[in-house]
């Protein structure tokens, strides 16, 4: 029997990554309040919150400064917009915040509402400084299978994952998909991770002359792959593919939406990663998730290409009516002052050996075939037989037996692409909590376990 706010639910919402006619009979989480990195659902019941929200609240629940940022900016000046040549002290502030801690030069800044939003806008803008550099050809996008950029009709076409595309008629024309750096799944027999970065860069050299490389304008990568299954590229990844990006001019889109502001232990995931991006999108941890709000991060070339087109046209013809929002800009102010005062980035990079060490021991539990992550962030892989690699039948849904066992132990994670469970728990983590993570994850494991045997799904 469903309660009366679950049966309220089901009767009015639409819940995205839900199969919709589940959970009309099982009926939603319903959560309340949170704390630090504990929410309590309707009933009281804690949960550890092991993905952050959505890899996102970075700071944790409950954070009395940014609930007083808002307020403030509330009472103060609750909306106003940038159209038209109009701003306010909080958008100025926040752009000049991000130019400065970027880690590549950075001209100027245009805000949006969320990651998705800042990657259309990333295409958008590509196309529009090839028009002024008189490169109308220069278009196609590429990006990577398994890469997550968002879900809007442009963003989700450079998403290199089936369950974003089928029937809604995506990718639309000029997206091209290149291979995962997924050494576990990908490489070859006997291939190191150093000789599988040089044959995926080669992959990409080759797709970018078929195609043509006056056709081929741009690549975005995540430094870490987040919603794919955290896939952390070989060490020599980066580099290799840079220098047949440079080799083409082909401009590179940084998406950091996942791994900006800490995640890696470094403010930006490019940092960690030997990535050199020419632009970069931001959003989710850029507010610790309070406010809804994201960015692009513009480089001269760029911003230089867009005065062109401004001036001949007569006004730059793109924006969102909450792009620059002053509550959330004065929210996402005070998240960067938090961060940097507290030290969390350096704070998070103590914490990663205790991280690493507890991630890295799943890989002996007879469930997980791979226990992978950087950082803060990483994913268990979940395989029928260990010696082969064998997955599941993906109808079993068994990553998903397991976020259910581990919602059971009052931990809640995420399933993603390829019997993954993924880890990103707020930066504000404690020790103890680590600890306290991982154990439930192992007694969630072992509850799959011992439903794969019952149902004997496991190799002989």
């Amino acid at each position: 029997m469903l309660t009366n706010l679950q049966a309220r639910d089901v009767e009015t919402l639409i819940h995205p990554y839900t199969n919709l006619v589940a959970v009309r009979e099982t009926g939603p989480l319903i959560l309340e309040r949170g704390k630090g990195v504990w929410v309590h659902d309707v009933d009281g019941k804690p949960y550890l919150e092991g993905m952050a929200g959505l890899w996102c609240t970075a700071l944790g629940y409950g954070n009395e400064e940014l609930v007083e940022a808002a307020a403030t900016q509330m009472r103060k000046l609750p909306f106003t917009h940038i159209f038209g040549g109009k701003s306010h002290d909080p958008a100025i502030e926040l752009a000049e915040k991000l130019k400065e801690i970027a880690p590549v030069p950075i001209s100027k800044v245009f805000f949006t509402s969320s990651g998705s939003e800042a990657n259309d806008t990333q295409m958008k803008l590509v196309w529009y400084m090839n028009n002024a550099l008189g490169r109308p050809k220069k278009k196609k996008i590429i990006a990577r299978m398994r890469g997550y950029h968002g879900v809007t009709i442009a963003a989700a076409s450079l998403t290199g994952l089936a369950g974003n595309h089928n029937d809604f008629d995506l990718p639309i024309a000029g997206i091209r998909h290149t291979t995962a750096p997924h050494h576990y799944r990908l490489a070859e027999p006997g291939e190191s991770e150093a000789d599988f970065a040089t044959r995926l860069a080669a992959d990409l050299e080759a797709l970018i002359i078929a195609e043509g490389p006056e056709t081929v304008a741009a690549f975005i990568a995540e430094p870490v792959m987040g919603a794919g299954g955290v896939i952390v590229p070989p060490a020599t990844y980066y580099p290799k593919i840079q220098a047949v990006l440079k080799k083409y001019d082909v401009f590179f889109i940084g998406d950091e939406v996942i791994t900006g502001f800490g995640r890696l232990g470094t403010a930006f995931g490019s940092e960690a990663m030997e990535m050199r991006p020419d632009s970069i999108s931001v959003a989710k941890a850029l507010s610790s998730a309070y406010q809804p709000i994201g960015a692009v991060m513009v480089p001269e070339l760029m911003y230089e290409a867009m005065l062109t087109e401004s001036s001949k046209l007569g006004s730059f013809g793109h924006g969102y009516t909450y792009s620059g929002h002053p509550v959330a800009a004065a929210v996402a102010v005070k998240t960067l002052e938090i961060y940097e005062r507290e030290s969390i980035f350096e704070r998070v990079r103590a914490k990663i050996p205790q991280f690493d060490a507890r991630r890295a021991a799943l890989e002996d539990h007879p469930l997980v075939g791979e226990a992978r992550g950087k950082g803060l962030v990483g994913a268990v892989e979940l395989v029928a037989d260990k010696k082969t690699k064998r997955q599941f039948d993906p109808k079993l849904g068994m990553a998903a037996k397991c976020v259910a066992f581990c919602q059971q132990e009052g931990l809640i994670l995420r399933n993603v692409f390829g019997d993954a469970v993924t880890i990103c728990p707020p930066l504000v983590i404690s020790p103890a909590e680590i600890d306290e993570l991982f154990d439930r994850l192992t007694r969630a494991l072992d509850k799959t376990l011992d439903y794969a045997v019952r149902e004997n799904l496991l190799a002989a």
